[in-house]
């Protein structure tokens, strides 16, 4: 069966930035092994599933799979699944609500006029409510650092590492610096031991503009194709938490993906006892792809 499909690259100021993303449309039928299958072979860190929504209020079902399998909710898939959904319904703006397995997630979608943003152009705005956070453990700042080819001293002077989440749990790891940030050398069966006691899904390590809100980041995990995120979004709210709860800003502006030769911009701020991600989407391909269902 011919299934809408579309690529779009998500906290991307222009096509081929940011991190890319598959949406296929119209999978109720499509069973878990060929979601997984489909995932594996676009070799993108999420490719996403719509479904018809089965709670109450929800627009659609995301279904959101890393080629390792599938995750419970994760921020670039949402803002690009939302983006082509409203494209597929013929709106150039639209507040949606997905159902992921985190619940339920507010999130809007705008398209962009010519030269807005810099759109040179198609170029969508797309931003959603993270869930409440969710403070998990704090970890060693030197096994944080060695997992990462890093010396003791690069840990941030005040700020230990911890694991926190607004809708999967990752490990923010602030650094003292950012050439430290560039000099990072990760150790992956070191990354996983830091990481599997609290179920945190990357490593988010970060270099915060002391004052200000400018931040850089990295995020390092074995479940993402090459081992390293260009874009994390469901990062870019436990950090802007973690931040806030520290005395930083309630606004921050991440810069990601660079070293990657992907480079990404994602805002996030405080909303009430919520975190808002935003960033632009920019479509990529449309097509069809042939995947069997029921």
């Amino acid at each position: 069966m011919k299934r809408r499909v579309a690529f779009l690259d998500v906290f991307a100021e222009r096509p081929l930035a940011g991190n890319g993303l598959a949406v296929v449309d119209d999978a109720d039928g499509v069973s878990d092994e060929v979601m997984l299958g489909f995932a594996i072979e676009t070799r993108l860190s999420e490719t996403t599933f719509v479904q018809g929504a089965g709670a109450e209020g929800a627009d659609y079902r995301n279904r959101i799979w890393t080629p390792g399998g599938e995750l419970p909710f994760a921020g670039h898939p949402s803002l690009g699944t939302a983006v082509a959904v409203a494209r597929w319904r013929g709106v150039a703006e639209a507040s949606l609500v997905q159902e992921t397995g985190a619940g339920l997630q507010p999130v809007e979608v705008r398209r962009l006029e010519r030269g807005e943003r810099g759109a040179a152009a198609e170029l969508w705005w797309a931003s959603m409510l993270q869930a409440p956070t969710e403070w998990g453990p704090e970890l060693d700042p030197a096994a944080a650092m060695a997992a990462h080819g890093l010396e003791p001293g690069d840990a941030h002077p005040e700020w230990a590492p911890q694991v926190v989440s607004t809708g999967v749990p990752h490990a923010i790891v602030p650094l003292a610096s950012g050439e430290a940030l560039a000099r990072v050398a990760p150790d992956y069966p070191a990354i996983d031991e830091l990481l599997a006691p609290s179920g945190a899904i990357t490593a988010y390590l970060c270099r915060l503009d002391p004052g200000g809100e400018a931040v850089r980041a990295r995020a390092f995990s074995r479940i993402v194709e090459l081992g390293e995120d260009p874009a994390t979004g469901s990062a870019a709210g436990p950090l802007c938490a973690y931040a806030h709860a520290r005395g930083g800003p309630s606004r921050l502006t991440i810069s990601q993906g660079a070293e990657m030769g992907r480079p990404s911009t994602l805002e996030a701020g405080i909303e009430g006892e919520l975190v808002r991600v935003s960033g632009s989407v920019a479509p990529l391909i449309e097509g069809s792809v042939e995947l069997p269902g029921e």
